[in-house]
C-alpha cells in the first residue's frame, strides 16, 4: 500500500479550516456537531483531561470497541495491529523481550504481540476499565489465555507500580495524539526509569510542521522539536523514524532510548 500523505501544515482548529471541511463534507457536520456537544458536556464534567478521556472511551467503547480505538472497520483494525506489529518485529522485537504497552486498548496490535512473545512477557495498560474488557474479549476470541498477558487499568502516565528496568521494549500507538503536553510529560518523566539499559519506547503523534493545536480536546498536533526535546529534558534520545513515514498511517513516530552509559577508561 503506498503511505498516507500527511498534511502538516494546516491548522485544523482553525475557524476557516473548518468550514472549508464543513462545506466539503456536509455528510459528516451532524456527526461532528454531536460529538462536540458530548465532548463540551463530558469536559464539563470532567476538567481533569484523563479523566475526560476515560470518560470519552467509555462512551465510545459502548457503541464499538474497534471505533474507540480509531478502527473505522474489523479489516482496518486487523490492518493496523499488522503494521505495528511488524514494523517492531522487523525493528528488534524478539520474543525474550518484556513488553509494556501504554494505551494497549482492545488489543488491535496487542493481541499479536502476546502471540509473539512468551507467555508473561506482555503488559497492558490503559486508562479506559471498558476497552481492558474488550481486551478480555481479544484475548478470548484469539485463544490467548495461557500466553498470560496483563491487562491493568491506570489513573495516570506515571508507571510507579511498575519495576525498574524491567522492560526491553514499550510501545504507545495512538496515545499522545489524543493528549495534552503535561501527560505526554509525566510519561516521559517517567518511562526511562522501567526500560532496561538497551530497551526503546516507540510512540506514535499525530505531527504538524505549523502551529501546534487541538481538535475538541480529543486530537492533539505537534512539531517533531517539541517532543524532541522534551524527552531531551527528561534524559532520554529521541529520533523521527522516517521508514515509518513509507507506511500507510497518518501519524508520525518517535523512538525513544535512555543515553549510553559512560564506559570506564580501558587501562594503558
Amino acid at each position: 500500500m503506498p503511505p498516507t500523505e500527511k498534511n502538516v501544515t494546516v491548522n485544523r482548529a482553525a475557524l476557516g479550516h473548518r468550514i472549508t471541511y464543513a462545506l466539503r463534507h456536509p455528510d459528516r457536520v451532524p456527526r461532528h456537531v454531536a460529538r462536540a456537544a458530548r465532548d463540551m458536556w463530558l469536559r464539563h464534567r470532567h476538567p481533569d483531561h484523563i479523566a475526560y478521556y476515560r470518560a470519552v472511551m467509555r462512551s465510545d467503547t459502548r457503541t464499538d470497541p474497534d471505533a474507540a480505538v480509531g478502527s473505522r472497520s474489523r479489516e482496518r483494525w486487523l490492518a493496523l495491529g499488522a503494521m505495528q506489529f511488524d514494523y517492531l518485529l522487523g525493528h528488534g522485537l524478539r520474543p525474550e523481550h518484556r513488553m509494556l504497552e501504554i494505551g494497549c486498548g482492545n488489543l488491535r496490535g496487542g493481541w499479536r504481540f502476546i502471540r509473539h512473545l512468551e507467555p508473561g512477557h506482555y503488559y497492558g495498560v490503559d486508562i479506559s476499565p471498558d476497552i481492558l474488557a474488550a481486551a478480555q474479549d481479544t484475548i478470548v476470541e484469539m485463544g490467548l489465555q495461557r500466553r498470560l498477558p496483563a491487562l491493568t487499568p491506570v489513573r495516570d502516565l506515571t508507571l510507579r507500580f511498575l519495576p525498574d528496568a524491567h522492560f526491553d521494549v514499550v510501545h504507545a500507538h495512538s496515545v499522545f495524539s489524543h493528549s495534552p503536553l503535561h501527560v505526554i510529560e509525566e510519561c516521559l518523566a517517567n518511562v526511562g526509569r522501567v526500560l532496561t539499559p538497551d530497551g526503546w519506547f516507540d510512540f506514535t503523534f499525530d505531527r504538524t510542521e505549523g502551529e501546534e493545536h487541538h481538535v475538541l480536546r480529543e486530537d492533539f498536533y505537534y512539531r517533531t522539536d517539541t517532543l524532541v526535546a522534551l524527552a531531551a529534558k527528561h534524559g532520554l534520545q529521541a529520533r523521527f523514524m522516517d521508514d515509518w513515514e513509507k507506511l500507510p498511517h497518518g501519524q508520525s513516530k518517535i523512538r525513544v532510548t535512555r543515553p549510553a552509559e559512560p564506559q570506564p577508561p580501558q587501562p594503558s
